[in-house]
């Protein structure tokens, strides 16, 4: 015997239709309005033109004429089948047994035509009977129908809710990329479980009763971390910035092998840091984490960090105070950027976007021949800025020469102006354009090193020693060897590098990184000052003489590639593996050697990660609102 539940999967009109807290309950899923009466009483609903019952006026056209070609047929076989005592029996709730009051009856038997060779046609009569009920002909293209009609329906329904969202994101002022949130996608599907009815959460459950659920999630990925830098060490990453109102926040994170967490951060906006009080945060956040743990404590170069760093390294000899990395290369681009023509032809391209863009008619032609391309593309910071800018204008190049000679811009009224005349003697001069490349020659490989030191996929404490070679010796090939060309910017690299940038730990990381150093032991390109900053690095990080010597041992399996680094598979994973991950699982057999490699190998360059979500504080208004979002800062 059929059942209500197969009813409601054969019949059209629930594919519309959102059932009821009560049996006979049904809610409109174009208007919402809920009433009772059973499915029957929704499709007419749908239709329209039965009394007692109001036609839904949202109803799309289609999907009225498909509810009535249903409710039709299905009348068709009903009177045919005469079987009207067993719908009776079968029917105990209402949603199939009026479907017969809804059109007027029809014969009993159908006229089938066929047409004959001739081209003539017979008419037969065909009888159907119960059996035919399950044996429909066009039992598939039925269930076709019903299937793209309930696509239907879901995409009209998804279409209303991602309308409702997108409007409460645009009246709360959410940024777009909030969407793009694992959590995000969590949150759709609870709903979705939830179903209909469900009370949006109140200001204080979000404020406080699931925000200390969110606290106990958070303090419980602490403890997992924690683990890892029991075990292998961490990395402290401080970094201060300013918000639009003036507070001056520092915020903490921990980095180690397990990633990034969010420690806490500091409302600074009362007092001044200088190098004392920075000092004191230093040690405050080591002795929290504990002193055994901390490798490293990175920060940028401001002056009272060199000072704070410096004490710090005095206090807690086995640590050391790292420079950011990508802090350094932007000093290095910024001294770079002084000098001419690098400075000078970055003026100059800056003067033409700008007077292009605040003339909406040149700003409009300008598009039309750069194929709606910017040429300013901002970055983290203005030196990187300044790079981008050049290479999108480079891009361009032969778009915006034809821009200035074409008869569009002669006949603009702004191009016969003083500024006008000289944009387009700037852009059509081959004095311009080889700066531009020139430039380019020279930002090019240090903005490859700023993007793996500030990037997320692998720790760069690896790669960074090799990194800054290879920049040198791309930037010196592209001038052919011409020390002329590049003389003073290798002096700047060169004094940024030794002066502040360079530490043991970038020695010790590039030696301990197989990729690079099997390479460079087979070439013998290895020089002292990699050597040196191992040893010094191994005697800092480990105080204890005997591990010393142990380690000593076990390098020397390394440096052979003896046991497990010479397997067939440890080789081919050289380059293809992180380093960390090559010594997870190779570095079994030197286990002391192992732990210390990646320990080294773990490590950050860079405290940008501190920066990623800056925009989490801009609106933050009281100490009680900042410790609160210090909690979901970087969950």
């Amino acid at each position: 015997m059929a059942s209500s539940d197969s009813n409601k999967r054969n019949d059209i009109a629930w594919n519309y239709a959102i059932k009821g807290s009560s049996r006979s309950a049904i809610k409109c899923v174009f208007c919402e309005k809920t009433y009772h009466g059973g499915i029957t009483r929704h499709k007419q609903h749908l239709i329209g033109g039965f009394k007692n019952v109001v036609q839904c006026p949202l109803c799309p056209p289609e999907v009225r004429e498909e509810v009535k070609a249903f409710v039709d047929k299905k009348n068709v076989t009903k009177t045919q089948m005469n079987f009207e005592a067993s719908v009776n029996l079968i029917d105990e709730d209402d949603e199939m047994d009026e479907d017969d009051q809804m059109g007027p009856p029809l014969q009993k038997t159908q006229k089938i035509s066929s047409n004959s060779s001739s081209g003539s046609s017979t008419a037969r009569t065909v009888t159907k009977g119960p059996l035919n009920l399950y044996f429909s002909a066009k039992q598939q293209e039925k269930g076709k129908d019903d299937s793209s009609s309930g696509l239907e329906a879901k995409k009209i329904l998804r279409d209303r809710a991602v309308s409702a969202f997108a409007a409460w994101m645009y009246d709360a002022g959410l940024p777009f990329n909030c969407v793009n949130y694992k959590t995000f996608d969590k949150f759709i599907e609870a709903v979705g479980q939830y179903g209909p009815g469900m009370k949006p959460p109140s200001y204080h459950e979000v404020r406080v009763t699931h925000l200390k659920k969110e606290v106990k999630k958070i303090d419980k990925i602490i403890e997992e971390h924690k683990v890892e830098w029991n075990k292998f060490g961490c990395s402290i990453m401080m970094d201060k910035w300013t918000t639009r109102n003036g507070k001056m926040i520092i915020n903490v994170l921990v980095n180690s092998p397990k990633g990034s967490v969010f420690l806490e951060s500091y409302d600074a906006s009362n007092s001044s840091t200088d190098g004392s009080k920075m000092y004191n945060l230093f040690t405050k956040t080591i002795d929290k984490i504990g002193k055994e743990n901390v490798v490293q404590v990175v920060t940028d170069n401001a002056s009272e960090n060199v000072s704070a760093g410096r004490m710090m390294e005095a206090m807690y000899p086995h640590i050391y105070w790292t420079p950011c990395a990508a802090h350094c290369i932007n000093l290095m681009f910024g001294d770079i950027f002084k000098e001419n023509p690098y400075a000078s032809v970055f003026t100059k391209a800056v003067k033409i976007y700008s007077y292009i863009s605040q003339r909406p008619l040149l700003l409009n032609l300008m598009r039309k021949f750069t194929n709606e391309r910017n040429l300013v593309r901002p970055a983290k910071t203005r030196f990187a800025t300044a790079f981008l800018t050049l290479h999108s204008f480079y891009l361009q190049k032969k778009n915006l020469r034809k821009l200035v000679l074409s008869n569009e811009w002669k006949d603009n009224r702004y191009a016969k102006e003083a500024a006008g005349k000289e944009v387009a003697k700037v852009l059509i001069s081959p004095s311009f354009w080889n700066d531009v490349v020139r430039a380019l020659k020279v930002g090019g490989p240090l903005i490859r090193v700023l993007r793996m030191v500030d990037g997320e996929r692998k720790p760069p404490m690896g790669y960074l020693y090799e990194a800054m070679d290879r920049a040198k010796e791309t930037i010196e090939a592209s001038f052919e060897g011409d020390v002329r060309k590049y003389e003073k910017v290798f002096e700047i690299i060169d004094s940024r590098w030794s002066n502040q940038f360079h530490r043991p730990l970038h020695a010790a990381g590039h030696l301990l990184n197989p990729g690079l150093f099997y390479k460079n032991t087979r070439n013998d390109t290895l020089d002292s000052e990699v050597w040196v900053g191992y040893h010094q690095c191994l005697e800092k990080l480990v105080p204890d003489s005997a591990m010393v010597d142990q380690i000593g041992e076990e390098f020397g399996r390394y440096s052979q590639a003896d046991g497990l680094f010479g397997l067939q598979a440890a080789i081919r994973a050289r380059e293809i593996r992180s380093p960390v991950e090559w010594w997870m699982q190779f570095g079994h057999q030197t286990p002391n050697l192992q732990k210390f490699a990646i320990k080294i190998l773990s490590l950050t360059c860079s405290a940008s990660g501190c920066e990623r979500n800056w925009s989490v504080f801009e609106h933050v208004r009281n100490r009680l609102i900042i410790l609160k979002y210090s909690i979901l800062y970087y969950y």
